[in-house]
């Protein structure tokens, strides 16, 4: 890969990680709940979900995957359905309390490491924007005289890479705003602003559409 390419292909990954999307929301949402240090087995999760869209998308599956109606359908009514059922765990959370009054001292219920990782897995892998993107982008940087295997590589290092520092700095500010929600009442109005959020943005999902052949 020349130089001038990845360097474009790294400006270009930085825009897209910046973009607010549902794993900026999941990060922020699981920093704020969690702290930096817990959050940071989502992020793992999100890049997992992240190289298998890349993979898919550069392989070629993902232009088949879009060439089809109802295969496109699938994936963006999964991927809508699972940001809507994150919204509602979300917003159901439960709080625990040392004390039931509104000053009381409030702990989070946190989920196990394993939910972790699988939720931040599964919010990207489950995103049409995501394979749309991908199909959309990837071309403009491979170079089909080179083995694809390397680019592949390169690609999927950079973009996590990117990913990792954005989605931490995300976390990062939210946990620092533990602060202001250490009563019940704050972290039960925290839990559904996010698992609204969520919700919204699962339901925004069923109007993406497929590029057209």
């Amino acid at each position: 890969m020349r130089w001038e390419v990845w360097l474009a292909y790294f400006a270009a990954c930085w825009v897209i990680a910046v973009s607010p999307g549902s794993g900026a929301v999941l990060s922020m949402s699981h920093g704020l709940s969690y702290g930096l240090r817990r959050t940071t087995t989502t992020i793992f999760g999100l890049q997992a979900g992240l190289v298998i869209v890349l993979l898919v998308a550069g392989g070629g599956l993902g232009a088949l995957l879009l060439a089809s109606e109802q295969a496109f359908m699938v994936v963006k009514t999964i991927g809508a359905l699972y940001l809507i059922y994150l919204g509602i765990q979300q917003w159901r959370a439960r709080v625990e309390a040392d004390a039931a009054q509104d000053g009381g001292p409030a702990r989070v219920a946190v989920m196990s490491r394993r939910r972790r990782f699988a939720t931040g897995l599964l919010t990207n892998v489950t995103n049409p924007k995501g394979i749309i993107f991908m199909v959309a982008v990837l071309p403009q940087f491979i170079d089909p005289n080179r083995p694809l295997a390397p680019q592949l590589a390169i690609l999927a290092a950079t973009m996590c890479g990117v990913d990792l520092v954005v989605m931490h700095g995300y976390a990062l500010l939210a946990s620092r705003m533990q602060g202001l929600f250490r009563n019940a009442r704050a972290v039960l109005w925290q839990n559904r602003f996010f698992g609204s959020v969520l919700m919204a943005v699962g339901a925004a999902l069923f109007f993406v559409r497929r590029q057209q052949a």
